[in-house]
Formats: structure tokens, sequence, C-alpha cells
């Protein structure tokens, strides 16, 4: 099995906060991430597709369309927005990055699956250099 990836960058903006608590509990529990006037990120995405290579080209699949991809499926739509506001697929959930990185799974699987035999294996989303999700659409 062969493992390849292709990362790329957006920056938006979120902030968390459960309409169903009240605005202490929401400082409580989200800090400074709960601040009404948002904040921002400089996320970066790394996608990983994993299979066995094509005997005809030695790809798992063609990193150029796995980059168009990824750029008209979901960079387009996330970067420099509100992930709270502007993000059609992001409506009515939480915008913290596990729920995120799940959603932009939901996206990527089917559109991969149409140009290579290999398989989405990893969403991984960067939300500072240090704070990270992996999800594995489990």
């Amino acid at each position: 099995m062969v493992y390849v990836s292709r990362k790329e960058h957006f920056n938006a903006a979120h902030k968390l906060y459960n309409p169903d608590w009240s605005e202490e509990k929401n400082k409580e529990i989200f800090g400074p991430c709960s601040n009404a006037n948002w904040h921002g990120h400089n996320f970066e995405l790394i996608v990983t597709v994993k299979g066995i290579p094509d005997a005809d080209t030695g790809f798992v699949i063609d990193l150029k369309k796995l980059s168009t991809i990824i750029r008209t499926t979901v960079i387009d739509k996330l970067d420099h927005k509100n992930l709270n506001v502007d993000v059609e697929f992001m409506k009515g959930k939480m915008a913290s990055t596990e729920v995120l990185a799940m959603e932009i799974w939901k996206i990527l699987e089917p559109e991969i699956t149409k140009v290579s035999k290999g398989v989405l294996h990893s969403i991984k989303l960067y939300e500072t250099p240090r704070n990270f999700v992996e999800y594995l659409g489990e």
C-alpha cells in the first residue's frame, strides 16, 4: 500500500459557540474562541489517498487531479470565508476543526473515487502549527 498526500492552505474565520448555552458557559468552555467578533486561522489541509500504484502510470492518484479536486470542491468554498456564516456545508454545525475535517471528508471521498482506484485514507487539518485533527472516515 502506498500513501500519497497533498497539502493545501486556506484562511478562514470562525467562532466556537453553542446557541443552547449561556454567554457565560460559552466563554467558560470555549474561552476567546467564542469571541462575538470571530477569530481566524491559517489552516493547512493534508489529504492522503492510499492504494496500489497503477501499472501504466505508477500513480496511486494523479496529484494534479487531486489538487484540482481539493481546490474546487473545498478550498474555494473555505478560503477567506467565515465558517459559521459563509460556508454552506457548515451551516447549522459547530465550526470546530473536528467537524470541519469530517465535512471535508464527505465532500472529497466521492470525488477521489471518480478519478482513482485509490481511496481517501485521511484528512489532517491544522488549525495552528501545534493544533491539528486527523480524520480517517470512521
